[in-house]
């Protein structure tokens, strides 16, 4: 089986959305969230960057790989780098492209890039898509590597400096499906996740990114979703809804934190997050 290398590097054609209040206060409350100016709609939480770019991403990852291949696919890593926050009143411009092919004896990793451009043609943030696709061996590659983001040694080796837990409520792949736009039968129906060998319904990835991300703001004493420059998480486990999340932080230099996230009998299941953080110029 082989990957479009042709592919690469060309992105898709530009995916217009303008920004309502109400979309934003949605994905915060499909989250959880706690900060009052994404629940009142006004600045959206930092993995609200995923909805823009959802139906561009997916063509871009359809244009590389087979549909056969796609079967077999798993979410890797997904990092978020923001230049600007995403603000009601927004039109979005929005486009993705697969920039990396790499083939190894266990299977491959396709890279996806998406850039996110307001209205006046101003960069607001790029995100990195890992996608792993377990057994299939394509002919060749080439392309970029997503940015590192793996914990420093010298910070796996101390205690964290906070931990924080959430409840995962019963209902919030639903929440999250609608909010999201990703409604993957995986997170909405128990015949289906069981046929694909899972063990049920499964919370969403970037869903559970965002309970990291509030986490690692709480545990900096800031409730702004402006403050965030960079999310980055490797997805190392699932989790089911009514479960529960910790999220151990690590405090670094240059407004840096260091994460990790288990689940209640304590499976990693967020690796390697990295969070960036800046002045959020104002707000809760």
């Amino acid at each position: 089986m082989t990957f479009n290398l042709d592919a690469l590097g060309r992105w898709t054609q530009l995916q217009v959305m303008p920004v309502a209040e109400e979309a934003i206060a949605a994905y915060a409350r499909a989250t959880d969230d706690e900060a009052a100016l994404a629940l009142g709609g006004r600045i959206a939480p930092p993995v609200f960057a995923i909805v823009p770019v959802w139906d561009v991403l997916q063509e871009a990852a359809r244009a590389m790989a087979p549909e056969e291949a796609r079967k077999q696919v798993v979410h890797g890593d997904q990092d978020i780098l923001i230049s600007a926050p995403i603000e009601a009143g927004m039109e979005l411009h929005a486009r993705a492209a697969a920039v990396g092919v790499h083939p190894k004896e266990s299977g491959t990793t396709v890279i996806l890039k998406t850039e996110t451009r307001d209205g006046d043609g101003r960069l607001l943030n790029e995100q990195y898509v890992t996608e792993f696709y377990r057994g299939i061996v394509g002919d060749g590659g080439g392309g970029e590597r997503a940015p590192d983001h793996r914990m420093p040694k010298e910070l796996a080796e101390t205690d964290p400096a906070a931990e924080l837990t959430y409840p995962i409520a019963d209902d919030i792949t639903v929440r999250y499906a609608e909010a999201s736009g990703d409604r993957n039968e995986i997170h909405l129906d128990q015949g289906f996740a069981k046929a694909a060998g899972l063990p049920g319904i499964i919370v969403h990835g970037l869903c559970m990114m965002a309970f990291a991300g509030r986490a690692v703001l709480a545990s900096q004493g800031n409730r702004s979703p402006a403050a965030v420059r960079r999310l980055a998480v490797r997805f190392s486990r699932p989790v089911a809804p009514g479960d529960r999340l910790t999220t151990q932080i690590w405090n670094g230099h240059d407004g840096a934190v260091a994460f990790e996230t288990v689940d209640g009998s304590g499976t990693t299941v967020l690796k390697d997050g990295l969070a960036e953080l800046g002045d959020p110029g104002g707000g809760s």
